[in-house]
């Protein structure tokens, strides 16, 4: 057991060793010249190669060191170790042994293991070619030699055929020349010979590549660049892993021409650069990971242009934001989020940046309060009047088409007492039924409307006191105005009466058929209809009736008791008719097709649309229209508004 003070010797002389061992390394690293070493000087590098089992069993050592080239980087290659322990196995003709190998051969092989192990392949007197045949020569029986040979001509076309793909032709005559001393070796050397001969020929081109590419000649000028001229290499040597590395280094240097042209945002520079850097090598693995920076830089612009365009529409800005919105997609037309905003702005276009569909409520501006519950009608076009076999006379022709290219918001359903008492009481407004006296109500006796003085506007269809739920009656078209105009003032927003045109479209729901449910009686309860099935108070039934139908009403019910049309808009056939801002025309006969109101100056007849509880099938028709006293004030009278968008 060594002593205290050896082993204090052992840990001092090791910690001085490994001093001088990180001085050198850090000298190297910062002052290279000092040790005559040029930063930019080649270096050549011993490449590993596994150890081999020499004849008798004798392990090698690692082979000489090979050259890497100054016209490509590094190489990964097998080591020539692997290589020739393949070939070697390819060969296993050894002779039948006769007789064992006399001390003398056995010397020899030694010798000629020994060189084999350093690497000594020549023909010399000394390398382990011409001692392995001096062995065969003395012996033609022991295997010993015979594998050794064998050993010499695997390890010697492995040495040839590495230092050729790595372009180190010097050496390459030599090991030749011990190759050709070998027996069985003709095609080998035929082989190789033509492989040297190539290897001369493009060395010049390889050299002549490097020099263009390192004057910044990778692509261009087409014909004369270094691009052109690794291709001529690959042309002569397919296998040619120095021109491979070439044409790499040339698709890195337009690579980045990609990502430069991403630098200035200009993404469309940066696809067609990527497209010749694909032509240069497909597929390869540095063209894979800058596209994927380019998208993902792409998609972090766009996002950014994206914003900046919500933010546009936000302001209310639309040019701006639409202009954005096209940088966006010019960027990046797959970018998430790009359909959902080009929506944003057509709904902003037409829709005001509502949705079609879309329930709201404008805040009073001056006092608690909002407005009816407004619905988003959806911009589209149809077929306005009836068709021939649907006509209820001259009033509803000739059909034709009416296109409803601006969005604007409707009452989900006819104004209520309710809304229409807090109008009165807050505007100190008069209506009609009170300042003129009277309205036409149901009569229970005699199943007929007659005119009542003392009824307004707070009665109900019968002349009783009305609940606020119910649609507001008794009421004539100033009235109505009246209140829509009153609402502009209360939110600031543009109400007003509907057209009849809008109102039509809205009642349709996008339906063709003669009612919005169907052709004929509704299979459940869709409207506030004469039905069959209805009786009165006193138990009167009606003489024309949807047979079979029955509603549990006989007058208005509360507003909203049925099912909504496909618009999402209530009691539009049924309840009540309802007033709309034109005045009477005996037909359509230059009617406007725009959606707009028809109106003639200082008119006094007004349009009534949709049925009401006391309609007739017919009267209940989507197509079904009637002039009006703009005074009337009746208890099948009703009305909505429209919200422009």
């Amino acid at each position: 057991m060594p002593s205290n003070t050896t082993l204090h010797r052992q840990r001092t002389l090791g910690g001085v060793v490994g001093i001088l061992v990180l001085a050198f390394g850090l000298g190297y690293h910062f002052f290279p010249r000092l040790l005559h070493v040029e930063p930019g000087e080649v270096v050549r590098r011993s490449v590993p190669a596994a150890p081999a089992a020499a004849p008798g069993g004798a392990s090698t050592v690692n082979e000489p060191a090979a050259e890497e080239l100054n016209a490509g980087p590094p190489l990964t290659l097998a080591p020539t170790a692997v290589i020739a322990a393949r070939l070697s196995r390819e060969h296993t003709n050894l002779p039948k042994q006769l007789t064992p190998d006399p001390p003398k051969l056995r010397a020899l092989l030694e010798r000629a293991d020994k060189a084999l192990a350093a690497g000594n392949l020549g023909a010399d007197k000394d390398g382990a070619a011409a001692l392995y045949l001096q062995a065969t020569k003395d012996k033609p029986d022991s295997r010993r030699a015979a594998q050794g040979v064998i050993d010499v001509h695997a390890r010697l076309v492995a040495q040839i055929e590495r230092d050729l793909a790595l372009g180190n032709a010097e050496d390459v005559g030599d090991q030749l020349a011990a190759l050709q001393q070998l027996p069985g070796t003709a095609n080998d050397v035929a082989h190789l010979s033509a492989a040297l001969k190539t290897l001369t020929d493009v060395r010049p081109l390889l050299a002549k590549a490097a020099g263009l590419l390192q004057q910044g000649k990778a692509d261009q000028p087409t014909g004369r660049s270094a691009l052109d001229t690794y291709r001529q290499v690959q042309q002569l040597d397919p296998q040619n892993a120095v021109a491979e590395q070439g044409v790499l280094d040339v698709q890195r240097v337009v690579l980045d021409r990609a990502l430069a042209a991403v630098a200035q945002n200009d993404f469309a520079d940066a696809d067609k650069v990527l497209a010749e850097a694909q032509a240069i090598h497909p597929g390869s693995q540095q063209l894979h990971d800058v596209r994927q920076r380019v998208d993902d830089m792409r998609a972090s612009r766009a996002s950014g242009v994206l914003t900046q365009a919500h933010s546009a529409l936000d302001a209310g800005n639309l040019a701006m934001a639409r202009q954005l919105a096209a940088q966006a997609e010019a960027i990046s037309p797959q970018l998430p989020g790009l359909a959902a905003f080009e929506q944003q702005l057509v709904n902003a276009q037409l829709y005001a940046s509502h949705k079609p569909g879309q329930v709201f409520s404008d805040r009073y501006v001056d006092l608690p309060g909002q407005s009816p519950a407004m619905v988003v009608v959806p911009t589209g076009s149809f077929l306005m009047g009836a068709a021939d076999d649907d006509s209820g006379g001259p009033a509803e022709q000739p059909q034709h088409k009416v296109a409803i290219d601006q969005g604007f918001a409707m009452a989900r359903s006819a104004v209520t007492v309710g809304q229409f008492r807090e109008f009165v009481r807050e505007s100190g407004y008069v209506p009609d039924a009170v300042k003129q006296g009277g309205a036409s109500v149901y009569d229970e006796r005699s199943g007929a409307m007659r005119d009542d003085s003392d009824a307004t506007w707070q009665d109900d269809y019968a002349g009783h006191k009305a609940e606020d739920n119910l649609p507001v009656v008794n009421i004539s078209w100033g009235d109505a105005k009246a209140y829509a105009d009153w609402l502009s003032k209360r939110t600031g927003k543009k109400y007003r009466l509907p057209s009849e045109a809008e109102f039509a479209y809205a009642l349709r729901g996008g339906t063709t058929t003669r009612y919005w449910w169907g052709d004929g009686t509704p299979s459940h309860k869709v409207e506030n209809l004469t039905g069959s099935k209805d009786r009165s108070p006193s138990g009167r039934r009606w003489n024309h009736a949807f047979r079979d139908y029955g509603d549990g009403y006989w007058g208005p019910a509360p507003v909203m008791s049925f099912a909504p049309n496909p618009f999402g808009l209530y009691d539009m056939g049924g309840n009540v008719s309802e007033w709309v801002a034109d005045c009477w025309h005996d037909n359509f006969i230059r009617a406007p097709v725009d959606g707009s109101a028809w109106l003639n100056p200082g008119c006094s007849t007004r349009v009534l649309r949709g049925g009401s509880w006391g309609s007739s099938p017919e009267q209940a028709r989507s197509a079904w229209r009637q002039g009006a006293d703009a005074g009337v004030r009746s208890g099948r009278v009703g009305f909505r508004v429209v919200r422009e968008l």
